[in-house]
């Protein structure tokens, strides 16, 4: 096959996330395995107009504020001088509309739709117009076959109006190389890892008010909290205001060997997030043996088994997070139960299954004919 895929951002990007790793990880395989891909994304300071990351070439163009409206068009004049079997438009912010700009199949991706939670993030401009493009969505793309990441992202779609059978979700795999048990000791000091770009809408907050509750039953109880981003500043207004020392750290952004070694001696991880995709930082925690006390929201009710590879809990609900925190940290015989289980399930999150299964879909698209192409 030959494909294009367009996605906001792409791997060299400095705000690249968990949707880049995603699509990336897909690309890559399909390019070893003799598949011709190509990715057009938005430019950043410094980068090249021309790339290639691991076998997938990149073209850039445009700025992230403006991706949504000028890389459809530059994907439209590129394939003006080059063909492709089937397009891969990454909804991750904001839809492309692909089906508008080519006849070729386009095969939407999509970890998760924001809904009203974009106005936990955005003001009431932005917020109502990300709220009206995913409106869009069912129209637009009126006979495509979509690939998801979770059965609550396929739930979303359904409830939007887009026919189950028209929807294959994926689960994204693991980086099993990096993301394992190293078996080293645990710190000393009960240590709570929050892992992932600090903004609004991830509701951080929630974590660090449930160390009060925490403190109360383990008082040398730390949370560490990983990761950078536009929040920070007022994420680390907000624990000064707890007055609780220092339980509570900020590390910044941290990566490769670094970020796997804190996971690795470190007892549990929350996420307090209203809405993922997936929960890539979960099953990341999960592999190196952490347990997590999640949000019982869409994609982290897929990712955390509850009970089992850690615990979920009302959205919000600081007491309930801070006391099952409370039953892990106090309750080695659970602590290592969860533990064993955690590392045991990621063992199925594989990115060579995540991408042969999109291989399928993408074959499958082509070969239809009609399924999936877009309107012209």
């Amino acid at each position: 096959m030959k494909i294009l895929a367009l996605n906001w951002r792409d791997m060299h990007h400095p705000e690249a996330g968990g949707a880049e790793i995603h699509l990336h990880e897909i690309l890559t395989h399909l390019a070893g395995w003799g598949h011709d891909t190509t990715q057009i994304s938005s430019g950043f300071p410094g980068c090249s107009a021309v790339d290639e990351i691991d076998g997938v070439r990149i073209l850039r163009h445009g700025h992230w504020f403006d991706a949504n409206f000028t890389l459809p068009l530059f994907a439209k004049r590129h394939m003006k001088k080059e063909s492709y079997n089937v397009v891969i438009e990454d909804i991750n912010k904001l839809p492309f509309f692909m089906p508008r700009y080519t006849k070729v199949p386009v095969v939407p991706v999509i970890p998760h739709l924001f809904g009203t939670t974009v106005f936990r993030e955005a003001n009431w401009m932005i917020g109502s117009y990300v709220v009206t493009a995913e409106k869009l969505i069912p129209s637009v793309f009126k006979s495509n076959r979509f690939m998801v990441i979770s059965p609550s992202t396929r739930d979303d779609l359904v409830a939007r109006g887009i026919p189950a059978e028209r929807i294959d979700v994926i689960l994204c795999g693991l980086d099993h190389g990096r993301y394992r048990d190293l078996g080293p000791e645990r710190y000393e000091r009960p240590t709570i890892i929050h892992l992932g770009r600090l903004r609004k809408y991830k509701s951080v907050e929630i974590a660090m008010k449930a160390m009060e509750t925490v403190r109360k039953k383990v008082p040398d109880a730390r949370l560490v909290i990983v990761g950078d981003g536009p929040w920070r500043r007022e994420l680390e207004k907000y624990a000064g205001g707890l007055g609780m020392g220092d339980a509570i750290e900020f590390t910044g952004y941290l990566s490769g060997d670094d970020l796997v070694e804190m996971l690795n001696r470190a007892h549990l991880l929350f996420n307090p997030s209203p809405k993922e995709g997936w929960g890539l930082t979960v099953v990341e925690a999960n592999a190196c043996g952490v347990p997590v006390v999640a949000s019982d929201r869409p994609g982290l009710k897929d990712s955390v088994v509850d009970g089992v590879t850690g615990f979920l809990v009302p959205y919000g609900d600081v007491v309930a997070f801070g006391e099952n925190a409370v039953r892990l940290l106090t309750d080695r015989q659970l602590w290592n139960k969860m533990s064993a289980a955690a590392i045991e399930r990621t063992g199925e999150f594989t990115w060579e299954r995540c991408a042969r299964e999109t291989e399928q879909v993408l074959l499958s698209v082509i070969g239809s004919g009609d399924e999936g192409s877009g309107s012209g």
